[in-house]
């Protein structure tokens, strides 16, 4: 038995030609197949140098299983979970490094209906038997190219989402950090175009670039701001979005070039489905909370508390019938969209939004920014992160009004509360911090945490 060291925590990525290389993805395209006993299974791929490659070793993989393979060429993550339910897959799998260095890569899979693999009965399965190599045999499958027809199904879903009729005259900056982006978005934009949306897009770093001249696609980065903000600064834009690399996040910039952090994103998009169905139930991680369980009961809707993860944000999404679910990281999900996470549905959302509102983004933001402060997500190297986080406890526990393990721990007073989470796949804890319209206190409490923490701050 060969073990497989790509597989991490919730996904599977590694260094090429260290741990992952197309011996590798062939073994896992093909434990994938024969796990699901598949007939059929979907296979995209990123804009990176050995994505297409590592695509054409999964298919052979899994069509040696027995499975047929449709393929969606470059196409982004969640077009691979809209094809898995569109046609009626057993499985589907992306081969995509999302935001990693350039010299990774790695795999997304999802079972029938788009759902996320388990952990022990999907994951670890798949894991042993790339590891094994122990193949049933089969009569091998066929390779059936679906991109054309998986666009366009993709793109009639994601502007299901919104009245086309309804958006006025915007102009906005679309930054696709030379990932997979830049075609998807151009068949949305022609659709948008052909349905007479007065939409006018500035298009930065737009072609697909395995190099990435600009640098790797992460929004989040500070120190990536600037590609998107200045354009929307320069052009008098009304706003800004930037994409990752295989674009199931999105990033958003108000007209003032401004970065609209992600837990006020989740707020927003809560309150948009909430318009449209009244008393539906939202979903969100546990790390930044306030403002949107403050929309959510403003609106009448009902708040569901998740673990971080998309496995576990699907999951509760699913079992309560949520109308969307969302992550302060950026990730956003929806009941419409197979309970799956879209970068692109976000920002058509907020485009009506500016509409229907007659608000700017900033507008829309700011009185949240106000009332509930947030430090944004702070990563902390350390030595044993559960001795850190004691640390912290030990500090605070007798003073909380309330504390929650549901993902790390979460500890709430009467004007402020925190989130200490360690890392699954690195040496860091991560910690955020809210307060009610202090922002000056929030530095204070995140000064006082630090000391307790020890290590480096990231």
């Amino acid at each position: 038995m060969t073990e497989v060291t790509c597989f991490k925590a919730y996904d599977i990525r590694g260094e090429i030609g260290v741990n992952i290389d197309e011996a590798v993805v062939y073994r896992i395209g093909r434990a994938v197949a024969q796990h699901f006993r598949a007939k059929s299974v979907v296979i995209g791929f990123d804009a990176r140098a050995t994505s297409p490659a590592f695509a054409a070793a999964a298919s052979q993989g899994a069509r040696d299983a027995g499975a047929d393979v449709m393929t969606i060429g470059m196409a982004g993550t969640e077009e691979m979970y809209w094809a898995v339910t569109e046609f009626g897959a057993c499985a589907g799998i992306e081969v995509t490094a999302s935001h990693n260095p350039i010299n990774y890569n790695g795999i997304k899979i999802v079972k029938s209906q788009s759902r996320p693999l388990d952990d022990a009965g999907d994951f670890q399965v798949i894991k042993a038997l790339a590891g094994s190599q122990e193949w049933s045999t089969a009569e091998s499958g066929k390779e059936i190219d679906r991109s054309a027809e998986a666009r366009k199904a993709y793109v009639d879903c994601v502007l299901n989402f919104i009245d086309v009729e309804a958006l006025r005259p915007l102009k906005v900056v679309v930054n696709s950090g030379n990932g997979a982006a830049g075609p998807t978005f151009d068949a949305v934009a022609l659709r948008l175009l052909e349905l007479g949306a007065p939409l006018e897009f500035i298009r930065v770093h737009h072609t697909p670039d395995a190099t990435f001249p600009n640098g790797i696609p992460n929004p989040l980065l500070p120190k990536n701001h600037p590609a998107t903000a200045d354009v929307v600064k320069a052009e008098n834009a009304d706003f800004g979005v930037a994409f990752d690399g295989d674009f199931d996040r999105c990033f958003f910039f108000d007209e003032t070039g401004q970065f609209v952090p992600g837990e006020y994103v989740v707020g927003l998009l809560a309150s948009i489905f909430l318009e449209k169905e009244v008393g539906a139930k939202i979903v969100h991680d546990p790390r930044v909370i306030w403002n949107t369980q403050d929309i959510v009961a403003q609106k009448a809707g009902i708040a569901v508390q998740s673990k971080t993860g998309h496995a576990f944000i699907k999951q509760v999404m699913r079992s309560h019938e949520a109308v969307y679910g969302g992550e302060m990281s950026a990730h956003h999900y929806f009941r419409d969209f197979a309970y799956c996470d879209s970068g692109m549905i976000p920002w058509l959302l907020i485009a009506e939004l500016v509409y229907r509102s007659g608000h700017s983004l900033g507008d829309c933001v700011k009185d949240r920014f106000a009332a509930f402060p947030s430090s944004g997500e702070i990563n902390f190297k350390v030595a044993d992160g559960g001795k850190a986080i004691e640390n912290v406890l030990s500090a605070y526990r007798a003073d909380a009004l309330s504390i929650d393990e549901t993902d790390g721990v979460s500890v709430a007073f009467e004007d402020w509360r925190f989130n200490l989470r360690q890392s699954n796949t690195e040496p860091l804890v991560r910690l955020n911090v809210e307060g009610t319209g202090n922002a000056d206190a929030i530095a204070s409490h995140v000064s006082a945490i630090v000391e307790l923490l020890g290590g480096t701050r990231t």
